[in-house]
């Protein structure tokens, strides 16, 4: 390192994804940049946030199928603890109800999986610049219909739910019995009845079938996983 990258500030960038070699992929593409360094990475939702909660980086990059902890609500939970940290969602979904959710939980970027290695740097490069950056392929539209569903009562509602049941939210949508939400959760199979059932009268649910439509509408599991 010459003395004038010595004297550079550093853009922090810490990533999560599931896949191992992907995270070093983004590591090797990122630090090709003079003025990035790549400061931690991890494999899962509650390892990331401990990670931006210890590290304070300028960057999460973050993908949304997360295990132990979805995308969405590592992102609501970093832009709440660590509000200079600029999330960047990085996910091959590219429906309206992932866009809009990681708007919602306070993303400053959404880069689809198919994107170049240069559109990626130009993202990091707007978010730290404090401007929103959505891929090219993405309609500005999101951002609209984001706004106007953000009004409506109903998808406020999911602001009322705990942490926990917003945790036993996503397990029952993929399909989790209660004794394994209990045994993922560290509770009892009770204690995880009795979050699923505050759950579905915090969001006026009345089936399982309707907390699936709910879970595909917020961006929390995959269509293909119904």
């Amino acid at each position: 390192m010459n003395v004038k990258d010595a004297l550079i500030r550093k853009t922090t960038i810490v990533l999560a994804d599931d896949h191992r070699v992907v995270r070093e992929g983004l590591r090797v593409l990122l630090e090709a940049e003079h003025d990035f360094s790549v400061v931690g990475d991890a494999g899962d939702g509650s390892t990331a946030i401990r990670l931006v909660d210890c590290l304070k980086p300028d960057v999460l990059l973050l993908d949304l199928m997360m295990p132990g902890l979805n995308g969405q609500e590592v992102a609501r939970k970093v832009c709440k603890r660590s509000p200079q940290t600029h999330v960047v969602v990085l996910s091959m979904h590219s429906s309206e109800p992932y866009v809009m959710e990681a708007l919602r939980n306070g993303a400053a970027g959404y880069v689809l999986k198919d994107a170049s290695g240069a559109d990626l740097i130009h993202a990091v490069r707007e978010v730290m610049a404090g401007r929103r950056y959505l891929s090219p392929s993405l309609s500005e539209r999101a951002i609209d219909a984001y706004q106007e569903k953000a009004k409506s009562a109903g998808w406020e509602r999911y602001d009322m739910l705990t942490t926990r049941e917003r945790e036993t939210l996503q397990l029952v949508a993929e399909g989790r019995t209660n004794n394994e939400i209990a045994g993922r959760l560290g509770i009892s199979p009770r204690t995880a009845e009795t979050h699923r059932t505050h759950l579905m009268r915090k969001l006026q649910l009345r089936t399982h079938t309707d907390l699936i439509k709910y879970a595909i509408e917020r961006g929390i599991i995959p269509l293909d996983q119904r």
